[in-house]
């Protein structure tokens, strides 16, 4: 390391070489080398090494602030959707709380008009009965009724003769005269 400073500090004592030629003393040459190619880098590449690292300084800016853009437009549609989901689990609660109280209205009302028509048609099955055990009732009557009448005329017709016949219709024409007489 020591001789590497006393390179540099040696420069200045150098004599000016009256020909050109090759230095081979390696620790002396290397770095006059490096500072001359690094000044010369420095000195010519100092624009184009700014505008690069300038371009990507810019290039970078603009995906951060993209990104940043990206970000709070993302963060935005979060909140909206999350806005969204709350709405829409409110009104899946809302639903399914109607939706359960309106299934069981509809139990109790169906249940109910069941049990009317049930009784509705008890109701029609005992009038039916009724009406048909009035319709035997009145049937056996008007045949009993038709029997007798058969039965009556049957012996009248045997047992009258002309003048019972006429004597019976006198009777029965006297009765009504009387009661005519009555009612007026």
């Amino acid at each position: 390391m020591k001789n590497v400073t006393d390179s540099f500090v040696s420069l200045g004592y150098w004599p000016f070489a009256g020909s050109f030629g090759f230095n081979t003393d390696i620790l002396a040459t290397n770095p006059i080398n490096l500072t001359v190619v690094l000044g010369v880098l420095i000195f010519f590449g100092k624009g184009v090494l700014s505008d690069l690292l300038d371009n990507r300084k810019q290039r970078i800016l603009n995906t951060i602030r993209n990104s940043e853009e990206l970000r709070g437009g993302v963060i935005e549609q979060l909140e909206k959707a999350r806005a969204r989901l709350r709405k829409v689990e409110m009104e899946a609660n809302e639903f399914r709380v109607n939706g359960y109280s309106e299934i069981e209205r509809e139990k109790w009302n169906l249940i109910n008009s069941t049990y009317k028509t049930l009784e509705q048609l008890e109701n029609y099955k005992n009038e039916t009965i009724h009406f048909e055990q009035q319709s035997a009732i009145n049937e056996v009557r008007q045949q009993v009724f038709q029997q007798a009448l058969e039965g009556a005329l049957g012996t009248l017709t045997s047992c009258l003769n002309n003048e019972l016949h006429l004597r019976t219709i006198s009777a029965n024409i006297g009765m009504f005269g009387t009661m005519k007489e009555i009612i007026d």
